[in-house]
């Protein structure tokens, strides 16, 4: 049995090397679902509650949520890090309630206090999904994803 659980995500990114309108900087409205698999809880009657999934999920998640997603070797990224130095949000700010937990893996490196996520891939929804699971497999019993943006769509079993 699985239990599924949806989380919206807003973005913006660019594509390098890419032909076409996603070479420029754009944003997203972007779904991602996670299916977690196990027993139903006799007491509780989830395999796992939704809120606890989102809870999980979110603590990593929120990094992307109204944040910038660039590859580490676009150009536009010393760029944005002086002018968030520059405008003293470079090191958080008041406003920015959304932190994330912090991480740097093989795939991704996240700034929670400037909101920005810096990708090794092209930030595509079959590699955002990579980064996804890699943050979360160890949390959940994730055996599927799917994550949609605007037209684009991608999914994987586990």
């Amino acid at each position: 049995m699985r239990s599924l659980t949806k989380l919206n995500i807003q973005y913006a990114h660019r594509f390098l090397n890419y032909e076409g309108e996603a070479q420029y900087l754009h944003g997203h409205s972007g779904a991602l679902t996670i299916e977690v698999e196990g027993d139903v809880d006799a007491r509780t009657g989830f395999v796992y509650p939704c809120n606890s999934i989102k809870r999980i999920a979110w603590d990593y998640l929120k990094n992307f949520d109204h944040g910038l997603i660039l590859q580490q070797e676009d150009p536009l990224l010393p760029g944005v890090l002086e002018a968030y130095e520059k405008q003293g949000i470079r090191n958080g700010a008041p406003t920015n309630t959304m932190v994330g937990q912090p991480f740097d893996t093989d795939l991704a490196k996240a700034y929670p206090e400037c909101r920005l996520v810096v990708v090794k891939k092209v930030a595509t929804c079959e590699n955002l999904i990579e980064v996804f699971y890699a943050l979360l497999k160890d949390k959940l019993n994730i055996k599927k994803m799917t994550f949609a943006s605007g037209d684009n769509c991608a999914s994987i079993e586990f």
